[in-house]
This record gives structure tokens, C-alpha cells and sequence, in this order.
């Protein structure tokens, strides 16, 4: 192939950036970094509104520089440690007009108390905003969002948020800090539990799914929630997946990996942003006019506010990057920011930052505009109380649906990793079920970290709950702990004798193991990827007894299973799976839902192969240039190449066939279009799902292309012998990547191309096709 670039050039960010401030033209194409007039849509809230912009210029002039410091500022309610209480101090700052927003505070009753302190306090009687992390769902917990990607089911995925915003905006909530669209790829990291995995294309239509569910049509329904798109950005590749750690990425690997998730959440209308705590560019982020300015605003056309994560000015000192609050304030506010949560930074500094000539009074101006505009759109300013309904709230919270929908989707979310011989679903004869581990009747474990609202300790269905309640007439479920997932009982055999005496009096054991719920999550870095506590060596003795074993495992993140993987004959994987989890589990299990998940994240055989994903590079020595054992290829001594799981992977009740790939025409020019059709027939007894999957691969670009990108899937039901063809349409900007000298944009060549049901070379044979200048 040529190395010569074809395609309509697209600049730079920091070349269009030159060129906006130049009055220079500069060449425009499809981009994962697009300027405005290139959007398809606009969001339905962004549109210009003549009353409100004067109502807005009318409020800032009457405005006193605190109170415009003031709508800058997000504090916290003291809720989450000690229930609806509000520190006497942040009271007052919230009558004075010091404070725009709160977060952690929910109820109507206490939201309209805070509201109250607010409005008929203070003369210009401006309403709060209400903040909480809204996450997998407020009082009804929907599987983490990992889990949730595991579905693959956009629809799912959508109906999760809609009713996560139902709950929240029940108990006065205006505003959510999700979705979490950060790409992330390395399983020690805890917060690759609140993302969509490693991949671009599914992460991005997923943020989009999620921000449909908060945000619906009309921000002003009182039903509806401002979603933020964060943590804006690289956060997901800091380095040693220790959390807050150092991200050092190219501008590339930026521009084509981390940044169009956030991009396609633009595109879809997202009010609000929150950046990161990490450095780009040794920059951090709060600080990055780059980030927040140069390429949100001016390239995609942003047109809501830009919040901080709590404490990130602050955290600019301890970085190195400023030499003090007062610094660090005005290279956030200089940068783009426009909120800042909780350090009350811009509230001590801002002031006299202004009075020095060190922030410019019209930038502080555009800033509350910003916020002032998303509460007028909320509706709060002609109502401020329209969100506290008691009566609401009672007839919301807990619908019988929303339940039902939590359950539905928990199920959708669960992969079957392994099933040898059968296992699941579990047979008619199996009369006598074990439930052992640690898991197994844990309330507060199944809904997993950042379960906002959810009443840990009561609501949440565990794996023996659900096993007993949805058994068979004549089947007996009992339960033993059996081991610990606690780092500090590794070793111990406390319990093992309890659980073997179980297993041994049972047809079946289900183990259920895995992780605490807060071993994932923010600040739930590890440096291990097994099995925690001694729950290795008890399944290892389970497994000894000769009874068949049913590995459950309830985690966040990716597991180095590789003994189980060798050892167990049945596998699923059920992450934190919300309030009816326990009911998920049992459909699983017995047969009631056949399982259709598939991998958002690759699963390594040992932690010591992470960072991995499956559209990485080839190297110069591949090692499949090797004979077998060949030193000088890149490869370990101790281990495979290979992941335990790969992206994609997932097993079924019953098994699909999948025809060879037929392309509509062997080549395509710049303005063409490729169809690939493949027919998928269910080769099995039962019923059951299937993500088909496309693949692509660039075999020779003006820099190094990924072994294989997701480019398409779709999901299907087919019934027993039941088939059906499914067909991807691929154009030239589908093939789009950031080029050698930095524009993007496709280039003429060889493609592979792949329909399949997971990622990896080996899954099916691939087409090639020409795509010409």
C-alpha cells in the first residue's frame, strides 16, 4: 500500500486551534475530533432561547462578583456520613449566596429545605443545584457498569439510566456525575467497575445510550437529569492501574483511543462535564486549557458547564503545577473550568485573583452564565421546588418495573465463561444444591461500589436468596460461607470443614466467590488479580470432592481465574448485579434465561500480562514468526501470549453457526460504501442470543494499525434451527484514524475483515477488500 494520505485532510487540535485564532481556513472531514458546524444535530437543550438569555444578562448584572464566585461553587451535604444534616457553616454560605450547588443531598423533603435556606434568604433568590453520583442507579441498583456493558444491549443499557433518573429526580436530584465514558484497559485499576471496557466503539455507544436514558428529550421534564461526561481525560490509563496515578499518552493515542467516547457524548447532547484528576502533557487536567477550551469548546462545540472532581484545583499544588490555592484557582478558571466541587478554591481565592488582574471578570461571567442557563432550562428559576414532590417520590421509589427491569437487565449482563459437560443449566436431578462462599449470602456485596442510594444492608436479593426462592418443587438449597474474601485471612481454614461437610451431602455446588464490593470502585487499585482471602484453596478442595462445581464470581474488574478456567467445569461471570441479583443469578442458573453476555474487557491469564486488550499492536518480532519456545519474539517465558478471555468471548445455553463472510464488492473509492453479510443460524436445542460482532483490521498504514478494531454488532434471538443473515455497511471514514502527520482521516490499502462472535484472528476466517484513492 502507498503511505501516501488520502482522504480529505483534517487538522490538528492544535493546528485548527492556530488556525481559529489566525482567521485562516482550514480543510474540514469526518473526525473523531469535529468542529461544530460539522455535528449532525445540536442538542435539543442548547438551542438558543431570546428570554432566557435576557433573564440570564438581567440576573448576572444585578450580581455582586461573591455571588457570581458563589454560583462557581459545588458543596457537600453531610448525608452520606451522617444522614440529612448540612454543616452550619455551608448554610450560611448557601443564604449569603456563596454556594450554586450541592451535592449529596437527596429527598424532597431535604432537598426543599436546602432550596429554601436558598431562595428565601437571599434577595436575588437564585435556586441550588442538586448533584449526587448517580451511577448504576439510585435506589433500584442495576448492575455495575461494567456489567452492564456486558450486555452489549443498548436498548438495556438506555432503560437502566431512564429509570435511575426516574428515582433520582423522585428525591429532588437535578444533576448526575455519570456516565463514566473513560476507556480503560488495565484490570488493577478499581474504577474499570464503573466504565464500558476497553473498547472505543462499544464505550462510545454506550455513553451515548446512557446519556439518552439521564437526559431523555426535555431537560425541563421534571423526570429527566443533567448527565456529565467524565473524567475528562486519560484518567483510564494511569500507569500501573494505580488510581490518581500519572497518565503519560501520546497526543495519538489520546485523539484515537480516550478522547471519542467523550466526543460522542457531546454528540449526543451531554449538559455537563467533569475532568480528571490525572495529568495530560504533564498538565493536570483541571488546569488543561487544551482539554477544556481548545479542544471542548472550540473543536466540538460544547455548549454546558465543566465541573471539577472534588478537590482536583486543589490537587494542583501536591501536583507541582501550582504553588498555591490561589494559583491553582486561576489556572483552572483561566483553563475552562466553570465549577469547582468542593475545594471552595474559587470561593477563598477568586476574589482577589480578579482584584490582581490574574482572572479576567468576563470569564467569571461566561462561567455562571453557563450554570445560570442550565437552571433556567431545569425550570428551577420559576419553580425552585418543582422537583421536592413527597407524593412523587412515595409512588416512585421501587416500582414493581423498575425492579423487574433491574432483574432483566442483571441477567442480560452475566458471561458465561465456561460450561464443560453441561453443567448449567443445572439438571432436574440435581435435588440437593450447595451455596458456599463468601458471596453467596452477602447483602452489601451484590450492589457492588457507587450504589448511590441503595439500601445495602436489606433490599438487595443474595445468590442463596435467589437460588431458594426460584428453586424447583423438591430442591433444597443451603448455604454455607465457608471461606473469606479478607486479604489478612489468606492462609486460614477457618470454615473449610463446614463447607466440605455441605458439599459432600449435595448434588451441586455453586461457589460463590469473587471480591468485597469496595475492593472496585475509586481508590480499589490491586496489585493482584486472584481470588482474595483463601477462596482459591477452598474451591480448590470443592473441586477435589468430585461433586459438580458452578463457579460464581461476583466482581468489578477482570480475575486472573486460571486454575478455575483448568479446573471448574461451569463459569459465570455475574459482576455486582443490583438489588435482584440474587434472582439473575437463579435464571441463570437453572435454566430460566439463557446467558448472552459478552466480554466488554479482556480477561489475562495473570496480572502480570496487564495492561492487555485485544486491539493492540504487533511488533516487530511477533511470535508467530517463532518456532515453538523461540527466544527472540516478543513473549513471556512463563506463560501464553494469549488472554485467558478474550474481548468479546461469551457462552451460551446453545451454539450458533456462523456462515463465511460475503462482501458486496471486493473494493470501494472515497466515496463508496462495503456491505459484509454473514448468516448466523442456532445450531443448538434452545433459544437464545447472540452478539454479532465486526472486525477490522488496516494491514499497512503511515503508522502501526491494531491487530483488530471493533467496527459493528448487533444482537440477535434466533430459535432452534432458526437463522438469519446479518449485514454491516463499512465507508471510508469508518476506517479513520489519526495519521503520521496528525490530521484524521482514512488511507487507501488492504483490509481484513471480520463477522464473528468475539474478538481474536483465530475466530473465523477473514475477507479481505480494497479501499482505493
Amino acid at each position: 500500500m502507498s503511505a501516501l494520505i488520502a482522504g480529505v485532510a483534517t487538522p490538528s487540535v492544535a493546528q485548527q486551534v492556530q488556525a481559529d485564532a489566525t482567521g485562516e481556513s482550514s480543510p474540514s472531514a469526518s473526525s473523531d475530533i469535529t468542529a461544530v458546524s460539522n455535528r449532525p444535530d445540536v442538542a435539543q437543550w442548547s438551542a438558543p432561547d431570546a428570554q432566557m438569555e435576557a433573564f440570564v444578562d438581567d440576573l448576572i448584572a444585578k450580581m455582586t462578583l461573591d455571588e457570581k464566585i458563589g454560583q462557581l461553587t459545588l458543596l457537600t451535604s453531610d448525608w452520606e456520613s451522617t444522614g440529612p444534616t448540612m454543616r452550619d457553616t455551608y448554610k450560611q454560605d448557601i443564604r449569603s449566596g456563596r454556594v450554586g450547588a450541592i451535592f449529596n443531598a437527596y429527598t424532597a423533603d431535604y432537598t426543599r429545605e436546602l432550596q429554601k435556606v436558598a431562595v428565601e434568604n437571599h434577595r436575588l433568590k437564585i435556586p441550588l443545584l442538586f448533584g449526587y453520583d448517580v451511577i448504576h442507579g439510585h435506589r433500584t441498583i442495576f448492575p455495575i457498569s461494567l456489567g452492564e456493558a456486558a450486555s452489549w444491549d443498548m436498548e438495556a443499557i438506555e432503560k437502566s439510566a431512564r429509570v435511575s433518573a426516574l428515582e433520582a429526580t423522585a428525591e429532588g436530584i437535578h444533576w448526575t456525575f455519570s456516565p463514566m465514558v473513560d476507556i480503560a484497559r488495565d484490570a488493577r485499576w478499581g474504577r474499570i467497575s464503573e466504565g464500558a471496557g476497553e473498547d472505543v466503539y462499544l464505550g462510545s455507544k454506550i455513553a451515548r445510550a446512557r446519556v439518552r436514558g439521564y437526559q431523555g428529550d426535555d431537560l425541563r421534564a421534571t423526570d429527566t437529569l443533567l448527565a456529565t461526561a467524565k473524567h475528562f481525560a486519560g484518567y483510564g490509563a494511569a500507569q500501573a492501574g494505580r488510581d490518581y496515578h500519572t497518565v503519560d499518552i501520546s497526543e495519538r493515542t489520546l485523539r484515537d483511543v480516550y478522547l471519542p467516547p467523550f466526543q460522542a457524548t457531546v454528540d449526543e447532547g451531554v449538559a455537563t462535564f467533569m475532568t480528571s484528576f490525572n495529568e495530560y502533557d504533564g498538565v493536570p487536567a483541571s488546569g488543561s486549557r487544551y482539554l477544556l477550551t481548545d479542544v471542548l469548546r472550540d473543536q466540538w462545540g460544547f455548549d454546558g458547564f465543566v465541573v471539577t472532581d472534588y478537590t482536583s484545583i486543589n490537587e494542583m499544588v501536591p501536583h507541582g503545577y501550582a504553588r498555591d490555592l490561589k494559583q491553582a484557582g486561576e489556572q483552572a478558571l483561566n483553563a475552562g473550568v466553570d465549577m469547582d466541587m468542593q475545594g471552595a478554591v474559587f470561593m477563598e481565592n477568586l476574589a482577589k485573583s480578579v482584584e490582581q488582574g490574574l482572572v479576567d471578570v468576563a470569564d467569571i461571567d461566561t462561567a455562571v452564565r453557563r450554570i445560570l442557563e442550565m437552571k433556567y432550562r431545569l425550570g428551577l428559576f420559576e419553580d425552585p421546588y418543582r422537583y421536592a414532590d413527597n407524593a412523587r417520590q412515595e409512588a416512585t421509589l421501587y416500582k414493581p418495573e423498575f425492579l423487574e427491569a433491574a432483574r432483566d437487565v442483571a441477567r442480560k449482563s452475566m458471561v458465561l465463561l465456561k460450561n464443560e459437560g453441561n453443567v448449567l443449566p443445572l439438571a432436574a436431578s440435581a435435588k440437593r444444591i450447595a451455596v458456599i462462599g463468601p458471596l453467596g449470602n452477602s447483602k452489601p456485596d451484590m450492589i457492588g461500589s457507587w450504589a448511590a442510594a441503595g439500601d445495602r444492608g436489606t433490599r438487595p436479593v443474595t445468590v442463596f436468596e435467589g437460588m431458594q426462592a426460584n428453586a424447583r418443587d423438591g430442591v433444597n438449597v443451603e448455604y454455607v460461607k465457608g471461606a473469606s474474601y479478607e486479604f489478612a485471612d489468606e492462609g486460614k481454614t477457618d470454615g473449610f470443614a463446614e463447607a466440605l461437610a455441605l458439599a459432600e451431602r449435595s448434588d451441586v455446588i455453586v461457589a460463590a466467590m469473587g471480591e468485597k464490593w469496595d475492593m472496585t470502585g475509586e481508590a480499589a487499585s490491586r496489585t493482584s488479580l486472584d481470588l482474595p482471602g483463601n477462596q482459591q484453596a477452598l474451591l480448590e478442595q470443592l473441586v477435589a470432592t468430585g461433586k459438580p462445581v458452578v463457579l460464581v464470581v461476583l466482581s468489578g474488574r477482570p480475575n486472573s481465574i486460571t486454575w478455575a478456567d483448568e479446573n471448574v467445569p461451569a463459569i459465570l461471570h455475574a459482576w455486582y448485579p443490583g438489588t435482584q441479583g440474587g434472582h439473575a443469578i437463579a435464571d441463570v442458573v437453572y435454566g430460566d434465561y439463557n446467558p448472552s453476555g459478552k466480554l466488554p474487557v479482556t480477561f489475562p491469564r495473570t496480572v502480570g500480562q496487564a495492561p492487555i486488550h485485544y486491539d493492540m499492536k504487533r511488533t516487530g518480532r511477533p511470535i508467530e514468526l517463532g518456532e515453538p519456545g523461540a527466544k527472540y519474539v516478543s513473549r513471556y517465558l512463563n506463560t501464553s501470549n494469549d488472554p485467558l478471555y478474550r474481548f468479546g468471548y461469551g457462552l451460551s445455553y446453545t451454539t450458533f453457526g456462523y456462515s463465511p463472510v460475503v462482501l458486496s464488492a471486493p473494493s470501494m473509492g472515497a466515496g463508496g460504501t462495503i456491505t459484509a453479510s454473514a448468516t448466523i443460524a442456532n445450531t443448538g436445542d434452545v433459544a437464545g442470543e447472540e452478539v454479532v460482532q465486526l472486525y477490522v483490521r488496516d494491514l499497512v498504514g503511515s503508522v502501526t494499525r491494531p491487530v483488530q478494531e471493533l467496527k459493528g454488532f448487533e444482537k440477535i434471538e434466533l430459535q432452534p434451527g432458526e437463522s438469519r443473515t446479518v449485514s454491516f455497511s463499512i465507508k471510508p471514514a469508518d476506517l479513520a484514524f489519526t495519521r503520521q502527520d496528525m490530521t484524521h482521516g482514512w488511507e487507501p490499502g488492504e483490509f481484513e475483515l471480520w463477522i464473528a462472535p468475539s474478538s481474536g484472528a483465530e475466530a473465523s476466517t477473514p475477507v479481505t477488500f480494497t479501499l482505493t484513492e
